[in-house]
C-alpha cells in the first residue's frame, strides 16, 4: 500500500516541533530586517507619516577585564591518615577483660584488652619444672665429669636440654604477652564491638571489633571524573566546604593524585591535607571546589545575557547611532564557565556597554534609553 502525502514519519514529533521553531524564527528576522528597511525608506519619502520611536529602557554594565576561576564541584567526604584497626597479636583468644570504652582517648601502649591466659601460664608453670629438673641434671653430669667420671657427651646433652627448655620458656612467656591487648597509636576509640567472654580476632565478620582513630591527621577524599586528569594535579588550590560545621572553609592543595582510573566509576582519587580542629571528624561530607583553570584578566559577562541564534552565540550592546542609543547585535565566541560568569574568549573588549537588563525583546538597531 502506498500513503499519500510526503511527510517524513521517521523523524519524531519533538524535531518536527524543532524544526518548524526554527524556520518561523528565521522567516520573523527577515520579517524584522524588511520591516524596519521599509520604515526608514518610507521616514526618508515622507517624515510626517513616521510615529516617533518610544526608545526601551535597559540596564547597561561596562565591561572591564577582571581575574577569573573556574572550579570543578565535586562531593567527598574527611577522613584519617592514621586508622587502627586493632587486631591481637598471637591470634584469636577470650576476652577476659576490657579496659577502654568507644570514646575513649588513649596513648600508644596502653592496654586495651586482656585475653585469656591460663593454658599458656600453664604451660610456663609445665617447662619451669621441667627445667629445674633439667638443670639439676645437668649439674650431676657435669660435677661428675669433673671428677673425670662419666662422659663429656653426657654433660653436653644435659647443658642442651637446659637450654631448650628456657628457649621453650621464653616463647611461652612471649605468648602470654599476647594476651596483652595495646594501642599502637595514641587516638580515639571509635568503635569497642567486643565483650568479655567473646572471642576478640580483630573482626566480627566484616566489621571491626576495635577502632583506633587518630583525629590529628585528616584530609578530605575525593574522586574526580577522568575527564579531569589533565588539569587536576598535585598543587591544584583547592576549597573545602564543610556544610554541616557552619559551612566552615578551608583552603588547602591536592597533596596526593591517584594514578588509577576506576573501571567502575570511571574516576582517580585526590586527597587534601586539613588543619587539626576539633570540628573535623572523619566521614564528614566536604564539598571541593578544585582549581583547574584561572586567568588574571579577562572580560566576562552573566551568564543570563548570552544569547543564541542559527549562527552562534552573540549579546546585545547599547551603542552611539547618528546621536541615538541603540541596541547593537555582537557576535561572540565564549570560552570557560562558572557559577553566573562566562569567559569572553573575542567579541567583546573593555569599554563596551553590554545590556543587562531588558534585552529578552529587543532586536538590532532598536532605540533604547538607560534612563
Amino acid at each position: 500500500m502506498v500513503s499519500c502525502g510526503s511527510s517524513d514519519t521517521s523523524k519524531k514529533p519533538v524535531d518536527i516541533k524543532k524544526e518548524e521553531l526554527a524556520k518561523l524564527k528565521q522567516d520573523q528576522e527577515a520579517l524584522n530586517k524588511k520591516i524596519t528597511s521599509l520604515e526608514a525608506d518610507i521616514a526618508k519619502l515622507d517624515p510626517s507619516s513616521v510615529k516617533a520611536e518610544k526608545p526601551k529602557l535597559v540596564g547597561v554594565s561596562s565591561l572591564a577585564p577582571v581575574p577569573f576561576t573556574h572550579y570543578v564541584d565535586l562531593q567527598g567526604k574527611v577522613d584519617a591518615d592514621n586508622i587502627s584497626y586493632v587486631a591481637p597479636r598471637g591470634g584469636p583468644g577470650v576476652v577476659r577483660a576490657i579496659y577502654v570504652k568507644k570514646g575513649d582517648v588513649v596513648k600508644k601502649g596502653q592496654l586495651l584488652l586482656k585475653l585469656d591466659d591460663a593454658v599458656v601460664k600453664q604451660n610456663i608453670a609445665t617447662y619451669q619444672t621441667q627445667l629445674a629438673y633439667n638443670k639439676d641434671i645437668y649439674q650431676r653430669r657435669k660435677n661428675l665429669w669433673d671428677q673425670k667420671i662419666g662422659a663429656e657427651v653426657e654433660v653436653i646433652n644435659a647443658k642442651n636440654q637446659v637450654d631448650i627448655t628456657e628457649n621453650q620458656i621464653k616463647v611461652l612467656q612471649e605468648q602470654l604477652g599476647f594476651t596483652n591487648v595495646y594501642a599502637d597509636m595514641n587516638g580515639i576509640m571509635d568503635e569497642v564491638n567486643v565483650r568479655v567472654g567473646e572471642t576478640f580476632a580483630g573482626m566480627a565478620g566484616t566489621s571491626p571489633q576495635l577502632r583506633l582513630v587518630n583525629t590529628s591527621a585528616l584530609k578530605a577524599v575525593v574522586q574526580v571524573p577522568e575527564s579531569y586528569q589533565s588539569n587536576v594535579k598535585v598543587g591544584s588550590p583547592v576549597r573545602i566546604t564543610l556544610p554541616e560545621v557552619n559551612n566552615k572553609v578551608i583552603m588547602g592543595k591536592v597533596h596526593v593524585a591517584g594514578r588509577l582510573i576506576d573501571p567502575d566509576t570511571r574516576t582517580f582519587y585526590i586527597e587534601v591535607q586539613l588543619p587539626t580542629d576539633k570540628d573535623l571528624r572523619p566521614n564528614q561530607i566536604a564539598l571541593a571546589q578544585i582549581q583547574d583553570y584561572s586567568t588574571p584578566s579577562v572580560i566576562t559577562i552573566p551568564i543570563n545575557t548570552l544569547q543564541t541564534d542559527d549562527k552562534g552565540k552573540y549579546v546585545l550592546v547599547a551603542t552611539q547611532d547618528k546621536g541615538k542609543l541603540v541596541a547593537k547585535k555582537r557576535p561572540i565566541s565564549i570560552g570557560q564557565t562558572y557559577g553566573d560568569k562566562v569567559e569572553i574568549k573575542s567579541g567583546l573588549q573593555q569599554g563596551d556597554q553590554l545590556i543587562t537588563e531588558g534585552f529578552q525583546s529587543l532586536y538590532d538597531g532598536q532605540l533604547i534609553t538607560t534612563s
